[in-house]
């Protein structure tokens, strides 16, 4: 099992920053690649960014110069650097790893943008 918390959601103006971070517990030694995904009202969740254990990342068209994600192996945890937010980037958040061929989310975390 392991654990996924997000945090760092939150109001912002359109223009404006946030941080999202996830700590991840449990059993985790097996875990390489861990990721954040997105979901707004009404459509998919989608993939926002990824990044594996040696530090090699993969974005999003859409957030690409925008949005920068990171990883601290030593405290187990992802982050993700969101500037110049938009709303159309308002969405839950969530985080996303896999151990032993077995996907974990978290429960999410709200970022609302506004114009």
């Amino acid at each position: 099992q392991v654990q996924l918390v997000e945090s760092g959601g939150g109001l912002v103006q359109a223009g404006g920053s946030l941080r999202l971070s996830c700590a991840a517990s449990g059993s985790i030694s097996r875990v390489n690649v861990m990721g954040w995904y997105r979901q707004a009202p009404g459509k998919q969740r989608e993939l926002v960014a990824t990044i594996t254990s040696g530090g090699s990342t993969n974005y999003a068209d859409s957030v690409e110069d925008r949005f920068t994600i990171s990883r601290d192996n030593g405290k187990n945890t992802v982050y993700l650097q969101m500037n110049s937010l938009k709303p159309e980037d308002t969405a839950v958040y969530y985080c996303n790893t896999y151990s032993y061929g077995i996907p974990y989310w978290g429960k999410g975390t709200l970022v609302t943008v506004s114009s």
